[in-house]
């Protein structure tokens, strides 16, 4: 239990930077025209409409960001224990890149989608399941590497 614990913490913190770099990712493809509206700001809207809660456009910004690197923390947690327990033969970073996909497609593909809160890939607009692709493949391999550096910190 208490390796868990530790895994899901350094797991956490891990999924909590690589979230930086993946939004960075998002916000270049955006700054090209190939995203739109970036998918975490519209996930953060419809939950507020859903919750009939309407603000102020700085408030909803800092919504969007307290829950992206909520998604992000939570995430890494769960590949924390997902990584500590599974003991892959790959090291984290390529881990994490698997886990990055993973997480793609079920939010992407799965939830998302199902809520109706985005179309499915096949259906959304052009060029945006690649570049949140590459955005979760990021995300994954930063998390992995920042996992990798926390857990050679600890041994010294």
């Amino acid at each position: 239990m208490q390796r868990d614990l530790r895994a899901m913490i350094d797991g956490g913190l891990a999924g909590t930077i690589a979230t930086a770099p993946m939004s960075a990712v998002m916000l270049a493809a955006q700054g090209v025209d190939r995203l739109g509206f970036l998918p975490p700001r519209i996930v953060t809207e419809e939950a507020l409409d859903a919750l009939d809660v309407h603000g102020e456009e700085p408030a909803e910004e800092a919504v969007t960001l307290a829950l992206h690197f909520g998604f992000g923390l939570v995430a890494g947690a769960l590949f924390g224990v997902l990584y500590r327990r599974l003991r892959p033969p790959v090291g984290a970073p390529a881990f994490g890149l698997l886990f990055g996909s993973l997480v793609w497609l079920v939010s992407y593909w799965g939830w998302v989608p199902a809520l109706g809160i985005m179309p499915p890939p096949p259906r959304d607009r052009p060029g945006r399941p690649r570049y949140m692709l590459v955005a979760h493949w990021v995300f994954g391999w930063t998390m992995g590497l920042a996992l990798d550096r926390r857990a050679g910190a600890a041994d010294e």
